[in-house]
């Protein structure tokens, strides 16, 4: 049974003292000047060149002239940030700890939140959360630090490139202005404030992005041309590795920062902590960052999200901060860094070796092969190798960890069997590693291509009811609300059908394996020239995401009661409604024997027996065939 944990059993270092880093940020930087604010039991004013610093009791003032930050003394809400000629960036209809606050969430017998505030333009936040042993067991589901910005100003989102748009107000998502959708966060605008929004889906889960990705969004107010960002330079201390996605900014209007979340995982990330376990981490720094531009100039949209831009990769360039004065973040003399080449052995594809191009390595907390995609309470490190196959991970944190690899094009994933002991200031030199992905035989035929996304499959055209304009670009088109929808549209008198040879994967493998309420069965027909009934052959079959779902593998024969092969129920992921490609990855080796094999045509079907709603489905990254091992060791 768990039991309720109140803020005593989780120091927040934050609370008792907030690190305030004040800088200039007007498209240029400049010194910054650290203030420790402790809480104090009266008036004091700490006076610098640049900031001044007032604290009483009940408020601290940090004011460096361009922006002025008032903090409520002691919850630590950010109940105030002034910039320009803006008195407060924040929803003052809200109350104090809904405006800039420390977001997290317990279990149902725990308290929903804990909140510690920080915040504005320049300004860097970090928390460093602490468990001691005699800490009785809880789950903590999500960590992020949310903002939620004045309405009637910031009304224009950009969280990417491609994905910038003028954002629904809050009140057009409330019954007379939209009709709820099947998902509970979807809607359909109906009579929106904005009538160049109307017929249009609003789900915040449309914005949604890797981490690896997630390292800026924010929102505009056109009629001051002012900025609000927030800007990520590092996912060392994110959870579920390069490939998590989560949430970035949305409809409030809202801006987040995430650190911990079940998104595109469900519960199988490990939140939960044991009674007896301890446990200390540091989120962030992140920077919260304001900027300006003339409201006279027609771009000034490209203005400000450009100068966000520069601002990132100053951020990135300074990483690890040597700013902070906690022991508990190490600057980049107090780490250590990791170097290698990865190559890949596959003799079946090529005698010799080969690179690994453009792979991701990374460092993460000791487990067994891709426990990364579920780890939720260490750090991660990853970085991407150069065209033959040479790594560098830096800035690695002092600790023990296991080095962990994928390689686009190859299934599977790579471990080092190996712990390193990370140390202050020591470069690991590893040498050649070589990676053996899972192989027992020559390929008969493959659908799809190994990249741990279903994203190269046939992905419909949404409904013209339900389309959302910004996802329309052909990167973002899986973002479409209702997709799995179009599955009973297109196959409307049988299930899919693919066959070796003759079908395209890009337009005959819907992306993902859905019910019509019932069960569906998919064929893949293909030909064999001759069978080794003596031998053995193998359908690797990756999966690249999975909810609720079960999916059974039978050869040649339907109506066989007992399939020859079954996942059993999997996944908690939700990928399919909630807009991504991809979820957790697996992968099945299916060995089977040769005499249920048949010379000339042979059938697979793969039957996902789970439909109790739409959204318990599979997305499949990529299926091959192979045949007996042909190659002597």
């Amino acid at each position: 049974m768990e039991k309720v944990v109140n803020m005593s059993h989780w120091r927040r270092k934050l609370v008792l003292w907030m690190i305030m880093v004040i800088q200039l940020s007007l498209f240029r930087s400049v010194s910054s000047t650290e203030i420790h604010a402790r809480k104090l039991l009266k008036d004091n004013d700490i006076n610098t060149k640049d900031v001044r610093l007032h604290i009483s009791d009940r408020q601290v003032i940090i004011d460096n002239g361009l922006v002025e930050v008032t903090i409520e003394n002691p919850s630590g809400y950010l109940i105030g940030i002034k910039y320009k000629e803006m008195e407060n960036v924040l929803e003052r209809r809200n109350h104090n700890s809904n405006r800039g606050y420390w977001d997290i969430v317990w279990d149902d017998d725990a308290y929903d939140k804990y909140i510690v505030r920080r915040g504005i333009s320049g300004v860097y936040m970090y928390g460093i959360f602490e468990r001691q042993k005699d800490f009785p067991e809880a789950h903590m589901y999500q960590i992020r630090i949310a903002f939620k910005l004045k309405e009637d100003k910031f009304r224009f989102m950009a969280i990417s490139d491609t994905i910038q748009r003028v954002m629904p107000q809050s009140e057009d998502r409330v019954k007379g202005h939209s009709k709820p959708l099947d998902f509970k966060e979807a809607v359909l605008l109906t009579n929106p404030s904005n009538p160049n929004l109307k017929g249009e889906v609003d789900d915040k889960y449309q914005y949604s992005t890797e981490n690896k990705d997630n390292k800026l969004n924010g929102w505009i107010s056109d009629h001051d041309a002012v900025g609000f960002w927030i800007m990520t330079p590092s996912n060392e201390f994110r959870t579920g590795g390069p490939h998590k996605q989560d949430l970035t900014s949305h409809v409030g209007p809202t801006a987040l920062s995430m650190f911990v979340s079940t998104h595109y995982t469900g519960t199988e990330i490990d939140t939960f902590y044991k009674e007896g376990e301890a446990w200390k981490k540091v989120f962030g720094p992140v920077l919260i960052y304001l900027n300006s531009a003339s409201s006279k100039d027609d771009d000034h949209r490209k203005i400000l999200w450009n100068d966000a831009q520069r601002q990132l990769s100053e951020e990135i360039e300074s990483w690890p901060y040597n700013f902070t004065r906690s022991e508990d973040f190490p600057h980049s003399q107090q780490r250590g860094q990791v170097n290698g080449q990865l190559l890949v052995q596959d003799r079946y594809m090529d005698k010799q070796l080969m690179q690994a191009k453009s792979a991701f390595v990374g460092l993460g907390p000791p487990g067994e092969v891709d426990s990364w995609q579920k780890e939720g309470k260490g750090y991660q490190f990853w970085t991407q190798t150069d065209k033959i196959g040479r790594f560098n991970i830096k800035n690695v944190r002092p600790g023990v960890y296991n080095l962990y690899a994928w390689v686009h094009g190859f299934i599977g994933s790579y471990k080092l069997d190996l712990n390193i002991t990370i140390q202050p200031g020591n470069k690991i030199e590893l040498g050649t590693l070589i990676y053996d992905p899972p192989r027992n035989g020559p390929t008969l035929w493959e659908i799809g291509i190994p990249d741990r996304t279903a994203a190269e499959f046939f992905i419909p055209e949404p409904y013209p009811q339900y389309v959302n304009s910004i996802t329309n670009d052909g990167a973002d088109k899986f973002r479409q609300y209702g997709l799995w929808d179009r599955y009973s549209n297109i196959y409307r008198d049988s299930d899919l059908v693919y066959t070796v040879g003759a079908s395209n994967y890009s337009k005959d493998w819907f992306f993902a394996h859905v019910p019509r309420y019932r069960p569906t069965t998919w064929q893949i027909k293909y030909n064999l020239q001759d069978v080794n009934n003596r031998g053995t052959y193998t359908l690797q079959m990756a999966i690249a995401a999975a909810s609720f779902a079960e999916v059974e593998v039978r050869f040649n024969d339907p109506n066989s009661d007992r399939p020859h092969f079954t996942t059993r129920r999997i996944g908690y992921d939700n990928a399919v409604p909630r807009h991504g490609i991809h979820g957790l990855y697996r992968l099945y080796s299916i060995e089977v024997p040769g005499y249920r094999f048949r010379k000339g045509s042979n059938t697979i079907y793969l039957t996902q027996t789970r439909s109790d709603n739409p959204f318990e489905a599979v997305m499949y990254d990529y299926i091959r065939l192979e045949g007996p091992n042909s190659l002597n060791d």
